[in-house]
């Protein structure tokens, strides 16, 4: 851990969802403090577990944390900085503002836009001088995707603000966002000193992870920071060359460590080894960057889980196709392994005689790579959020334009400009795909949780304005995406998720999230166990305890139906090998 003597002020870490981005950056944090120094632990993945891990509330003003003198953390919750984002560009209003005006601001600042907006402004503030009481802060993101666009934001507010003090945006008044430009510059000028920031990229092992820390490196480039260093988690050595998972599973990450591209193998690393014991805790999280080989964390004994069928995708994808049609979304925590389970669960339709469109609203979509071919039947796309917005710009302006003088135009243009317009794109995208299950049958793999959430909240944004729209028409009959989603005969959510602790927790409470929303997933699906598969090795099966203790955590009152898939051998990308999964040949 040499990053642990080459700390800039400010670290964050990123990359693909299940590398371990809380459980490093929480570690290094609880490292730093350890050491003496202030440090501020920041979340901003809106399906982040620290409370799990610390053993305590998160709230939007730092919290410290007991046993570790010095640390404090704090959670960018949105709501709670949408709410105070939109009172304060309230009050910048005139004093003699109308009623009228005021509401009309308060309808601008009831969206999706506002939420991110808001977030990103506590982000800009904590990097402008908010956190000037810490020598370190140390940021948990959301999976690539979302951080990618956060990370660009300040330089996009920055040049839409820049000589633009007319009209009005999702965000409010213009003139009420100027005020806040110089933060945003702020922000960007810190994020850009490598003296000050470092991006720590986060991988495991595995060609997926790693391809994706390859792509981030280089849009962070392209964004103006340099300052990176690569930290790969969860590394594996077998112990005996008899247990064919172990050393498939040893092979397959040595494999992906040699055939690393050359731009990662030029950043500094740090190498943290695979553990027996789940990083929940204090003494869990401080055994997990140590070097000592005594580090031994205590387990809870072991459960026995109940035996499910290793064929149980098969099953599942049986249940799906006694529809004639309908939405089917796979949802979870970052690399959980939802669009494997989104591509098998749309050629086990396709091979029980189904027609089927799979999509995906991840920016990072991967369905191309992962399918590795075209297949009778299947209609595969991506929700590509550049050019959804392109096609919505265009839209509105040949819908505008024509009615509108030079100056008129040049304000239109100005507006559609915003950085939140890509949030509106976006979930007409989505609201078209949705619409689209009326007549066959649509598998939706979705973004990482946090970002999916955030289309929720679009959703059901959109939802509350038609209803305002429309009330009082009884001779109206509209449908909107969010009735849709709640209508279980219309949609079927599946919750993917791994036997490891975190990401059984942010299963459930996106199970909550959507119940609040009157959604109710159709099924579980508890993905790549190694119990489900079988191994001898010793450090496996040290953490097979925990998967049985998930499983029937899991089986034995989360979810209303459950199914397991195995971890197998050889990674499951490619027709056959998807096809494999489902227990059954192409």
């Amino acid at each position: 851990m040499n990053l642990l003597s080459c700390a800039t002020r400010h670290l964050f870490f990123t990359g693909k969802g299940g590398v371990g981005k809380t459980s490093l950056s929480t570690a290094t944090a609880i490292a730093l403090a350890d050491a003496g120094k202030r440090v501020l632990l920041v979340s901003t993945d809106t399906a982040s577990n620290l409370d799990e891990m610390l053993g305590i509330v998160l709230r939007n003003d730092p919290v410290s944390v007991p046993g570790v003198p010095g640390l404090s953390v704090l959670n960018i919750d949105p709501d709670t900085a949408a709410e105070s984002y939109r009172q304060r560009v309230l009050a910048q209003l005139e004093p003699d503002s109308t009623e009228a005006e005021r509401a009309t601001v308060r309808e601008q600042l009831s969206g999706a836009c506002t939420t991110e907006i808001a977030s990103f402004d506590e982000f800009s503030s904590l990097l402008s001088g908010g956190a000037e009481n810490y020598d370190h802060v140390v940021f948990d993101t959301a999976p690539t995707g979302h951080t990618l666009r956060l990370l660009s934001l300040p330089g996009a507010w920055s040049g839409f603000l820049q000589g633009n003090d007319r009209g009005a945006s999702c965000l409010g008044p213009h003139s009420g966002l100027k005020m806040q430009e110089a933060r945003f510059n702020t922000a960007l000028a810190v994020l850009c000193n490598p003296d000050l920031t470092t991006v720590v990229l986060v991988t495991r092992p595995d060609k997926g992870s790693i391809s994706e820390a390859a792509r981030t490196s280089e849009e962070l480039h392209s964004l103006g920071l340099h300052q990176q260093r690569l930290m790969i988690n969860g590394v594996f050595a077998a112990s005996s060359p008899d247990d064919a998972i172990a050393s498939a599973i040893a092979a397959q990450g040595q494999q992906a460590l040699r055939e690393m591209p050359d731009s990662l193998k030029a950043l500094p690393q740090d190498t943290v080894p695979l553990r027996a014991f789940d990083t929940v805790g204090l003494t869990a999280l401080r055994a997990l960057l140590s070097d000592a080989a005594s580090a031994q964390v205590a387990s809870p004994p072991a459960v026995t889980a109940p035996d499910l069928p290793a064929s149980s995708l098969e099953k599942l994808a049986d249940e799906l196709a006694t529809a004639d049609g309908g939405l089917i979304m796979v949802m979870g925590k970052g690399g959980v392994g939802k669009t494997t389970i989104a591509a098998a669960l749309a050629l086990g339709l396709v091979q029980r005689g189904k027609s089927v469109h799979l999509s995906t609203t991840d920016p990072a979509a991967h369905l191309a790579a992962t399918l590795g071919g075209e297949v009778a039947g299947l209609e595969v796309s991506r929700i590509d959020p550049k050019v959804e917005t392109q096609r919505y710009v265009d839209k509105i302006m040949a819908a505008r334009a024509p009615g509108l003088n030079e100056d008129e135009r040049a304000l239109l243009q100005e507006d559609l400009r915003s950085p939140c317009t890509e949030e509106v794109a976006v979930f007409q995208a989505f609201a078209r795909i949705v619409a689209q299950a009326r007549s066959a049958f649509v598998v939706l793999d979705t973004a990482p949780t946090g970002h999916s959430l955030l289309l929720m909240d679009a959703t059901g944004a959109y939802h509350r304005q038609m209803l305002r729209e429309f009330e009082g028409r009884t001779s109206m009959h509209i449908v909107t995406p969010l009735m849709r989603l709640q209508d279980a005969a219309y949609t079927r959510i599946i919750l993917v998720t791994l036997p490891e602790v975190t990401p059984v927790s942010q299963a459930a409470a996106l199970q909550d999230d959507l119940r609040r929303a009157q959604i109710e997933p159709f099924a579980w699906v508890i993905n790549k166990s190694v119990v489900a598969a079988g191994t001898t090795d010793p450090l496996l099966a040290a953490r097979l305890d925990g998967e049985r203790r998930q499983m029937a955590r899991v089986s034995g009152g989360l979810a209303k139906r459950s199914f397991v898939v195995p971890w197998t051998i050889e990674p499951p990308v490619g027709i056959a090998a998807l096809y494999h999964l489902l227990g059954s040949k192409p």
